[in-house]
């Protein structure tokens, strides 16, 4: 993961200037719904990148391989017209399709070989996350990027090697760039301070609310034998942490300073990241982390940069997948669209400067999750 897969396909479009409609695949797609799909792409002409092809159920692919085989031949033979899934369709030669896959990968399937025959593959290779970085960091307005982004790419392998191994510890492209973004906002918010300061802060920020308490002291070597002599920046975060201690009386909690800290983690986690995820044991404070949070920023939405927060919260379990997300009604082949989004296209309606949390307060397990990494 995080090698460019599907930023690749998208770019090779833009540089070809053709549309290209990237769809993420799950394990709820039939032949039915993926012929429609092809019965559109060809008609317009598109590109189609089918994300995470493997995840479709091995029977459906033996199937789209077939779809798929009469279309390219048609393209070959440079038919503008055929009869395809029970209609009659116009072709345009421009149409084709490009798949992204992980192999040997969870949940996964191989390939059938009637489907591989079609494909021609293009093995991807682990880029230099350096270079991007470096390149990223100049564009933020960064004078010194080339040594930052070594000094991050140092921090992320030596982090890798001698902390301890969580699965929800990240060290790939992804976690690069969200070191990058952060590095960018603090960069506008503060043009004259010191690049190195604002580069370790990003770093703490991003990261060390993550890290379980037996790494912390590990990651801090790490940071300061790689920034020696750079002092840490303090951080006034002034009426926030007030409006915190509030809310905190409001709810009748403890003002618990691991606790509040936890509470200023997710504030700043949230400024640079738009899907986050909070981990912690039952009765861990996790849901009251977040309602402490909604309530201290909407208490101070006078100020500038906050603002009225709703959190819309749902739980994921007590429902199903298609009730979740969405799903093709069985006899009119209609889709049918789940709670979850109607209610981000209800907070998407909403023209006020008002922000909208859409909170899965519940269990996480892999079925759900998947797809919601799909959604992001």
């Amino acid at each position: 993961a995080g090698t460019g897969k599907t930023e690749s396909v998208k770019d090779m479009a833009k540089a070809m200037a053709k549309q290209c409609v990237v769809f993420n695949c799950s394990e709820g797609m039939d032949f039915r719904m993926v012929g429609k799909f092809f019965k559109g792409l060809a008609s317009a002409g598109a590109w189609c990148c089918f994300d995470e092809f493997n995840r479709i159920n091995i029977e459906v692919l033996s199937v789209i391989a077939m779809q798929l085989q009469i279309l390219f031949t048609a393209k070959a033979e440079g038919e503008e017209e055929l009869f395809f899934e029970e209609s009659h369709i116009k072709m345009k030669p421009t149409f084709s399709v490009f798949i992204t896959m992980n192999p040997g990968y969870a949940g996964r399937t191989e390939l059938p070989d009637n489907l591989k025959a079609l494909f021609r593959p293009v093995a991807m290779m682990v880029p230099d996350y350096a270079l991007i970085a470096a390149i990223m960091l100049y564009s933020f307005g960064f004078q010194n990027a080339r040594d930052l982004a070594r000094k991050m790419v140092v921090t992320f392998k030596l982090s890798s090697e001698q902390l301890s191994s969580q699965c929800h510890y990240d060290y790939g492209m992804r976690a690069v760039r969200s070191v990058i973004n952060a590095a960018g906002l603090l960069k506008k918010k503060h043009p004259d301070q010191n690049e190195d300061q604002l580069l370790l802060r990003a770093l703490r920020d991003v990261n060390v609310p993550k890290f379980l308490n037996i790494d912390l002291p590990l990651f801090e070597n790490i940071i300061s034998d790689l920034f020696p002599g750079v002092e840490r920046p303090e951080i006034n975060y002034g009426e926030l942490l007030d409006s915190i201690n509030d809310a905190c009386d409001n709810y009748k909690l403890q003002r618990i300073d691991k606790f509040i800290m936890k509470v200023i983690q997710l504030y700043d986690t949230i400024q640079v990241r738009h899907g986050l995820m909070l981990v912690g044991p039952t009765g861990g404070g996790k849901t009251r982390n977040y309602q402490v949070l909604q309530k201290a920023i909407s208490a101070i939405k006078h100020i500038q940069n906050f603002f009225m927060v709703n959190a819309h919260v749902i739980n994921p379990k007590s429902i199903t997948m298609g009730q979740l997300y969405g799903e093709v009604d069985r006899q009119t082949a209609e889709w049918i669209d789940g709670t979850l989004a109607i209610t981000i296209e209800n907070c998407a309606q909403d023209q006020s400067e008002d922000r909208h949390w859409i909170v899965l307060d519940g269990p996480v397990d892999s079925l759900w999750i998947e797809n919601m990494n799909t959604v992001l």
